[in-house]
């Protein structure tokens, strides 16, 4: 993902299981046997990433580039992998709720995740992909093919195969993303309009004004667009991020008003629950009209939840821990719990297994938190990815032209 002068300071020594082509990600073929690993950047979405590789520092290189002398083991941050496995935690829990929202904490709880744990991974995916484009194209072109083109054809067959083996009937559509499958197309389009926002003064501004006026459009969800307009902010903010402003949040005055921004939050979508609020803003997708909503509501509704959801992301980030901890590693291998967790969560809601009446109610919130936590750790773990790399990490050396030696 990103290279090492693109991460924020690093403190900790890259794990050997990280090294070696696609042993936190996919590997991109170079001519010639050599690869760039998964992991370009040691944080990147390859790698079994759910965010964007950068270049990769000393990996391989593509014939009549000039190698970079070896600067050594290479480091990586544990803070963004800490950030990353907690946010992925979120997400099966977020789908495994849904059965169960006509009750209030069920609703509360997932109004809450649904404010900021996406915005935040796409925050998180364009400050990876600040430099995606700074250096060999060739070798990202593959990525943009190995680490999301084809990991979204696999899932979007292997969910088609899902639903008709449970009874439903069968139905592809490359055009319209399957359930999950809505990241990958929107992070295609999200990187490769990255050179697009690096060009503009101001990106952020722009990129919020083309946020709020998409609400005056039926934007629909062919290729994930209305996803791709919904959450272009924080894609765009990340962009603009550097290092030293992770930095900044690493202070104890702000490590403390984060933990009132969350408890605040949290109050507010109790609230929000009790009033039995539509959770459909929060999906950062659909147009004022088709949420009821009059121009002037929605442009009010769509600033609000991008500086609620902002004030969470800045919570997050000040209170996730900055050094090494026991889920650092299951952090790297985001991308198999992302694509892998829709199967036990669709079986899950096809059975009937998650409206069981005790359920519906706190201890039922308890009950699905922690199978959806434990389900997170096994799918980031390297013995799932090693089982299910050949699928959703393949090879394709054989795609790709070598390109002219200069």
């Amino acid at each position: 993902m990103s290279d090492t002068r693109s991460s924020p300071p690093v403190t900790t020594p890259r794990r050997p299981a990280d090294d070696g082509p696609g042993a936190t990600g996919p590997s991109w073929p170079l001519p010639q046997g050599t690869y760039w690993g998964a992991s370009t950047d040691p944080h990147g979405v390859g790698a079994g990433d759910l965010t964007a590789p950068q270049p990769a520092v000393g990996r391989g290189v593509a014939p009549g580039e000039q190698q970079e002398p070896d600067p050594g083991p290479r480091k990586r941050d544990p803070f963004l992998d800490n950030v990353k496995f907690l946010l992925i935690a979120l997400v099966p829990l977020g789908h495994a709720l849904v059965p169960t929202l006509t009750a209030d904490s069920s609703r509360s709880l997932y109004i809450f995740i649904y404010t900021f744990h996406m915005p935040l991974f796409v925050l998180i995916s364009g400050y990876l992909s600040r430099n995606f484009w700074a250096h060999n194209s060739t070798a990202k072109v593959n990525k943009l093919v190995d680490t999301l083109l084809i990991p979204y054809v696999v899932v979007e067959v292997g969910y088609a195969a899902l639903r008709w083996a449970l009874g439903h009937k069968w139905s592809l559509s490359i055009d319209d993303p399957a359930w999950l499958n809505w990241y990958l197309v929107a992070l295609l389009f999200w990187r490769l309009s990255t050179p697009v926002w690096k060009r503009m003064k101001h990106p952020v501004p722009v990129a919020i004004a083309i946020y709020l006026f998409a609400g005056f459009s039926e934007i629909n969800g062919d290729f994930s667009l209305d996803r791709f307009f919904g959450l272009m902010p924080f894609f765009v903010i990340g962009l603009v991020l550097q290092p030293e402003h992770f930095e900044l949040l690493n202070r104890l005055w702000i490590k403390i008003a984060g933990v009132f921004v969350i408890l605040a939050a949290a109050a507010v979508a109790i609230y929000v629950a009790a009033t039995r609020t539509p959770v459909a803003p929060f999906y950062f997708k659909g147009s004022y009209d088709k949420l009821g909503l009059e121009w002037y509501e929605g442009l009010g509704l769509r600033t609000g939840l991008l500086v609620c959801a902002l004030a969470l992301c800045v919570a997050v980030l000040a209170l996730v821990p900055r050094k090494e901890t026991w889920y650092t590693d299951l952090g790297t291998r985001t991308l198999y719990c992302y694509l892998l967790h829709g199967i036990p969560v669709m079986i899950a809601k096809e059975m009937g297994w998650l409206k069981f009446p005790w359920l519906f109610g706190p201890l039922g919130v308890l009950a699905i938190s922690s199978a959806c936590f434990a389900l997170a750790i096994i799918l980031c773990l390297p013995q799932t990815r090693a089982i299910f790399k050949w699928v959703l990490e393949p090879r394709l050396t054989w795609l790709y032209r070598r390109p002219a030696r200069s």
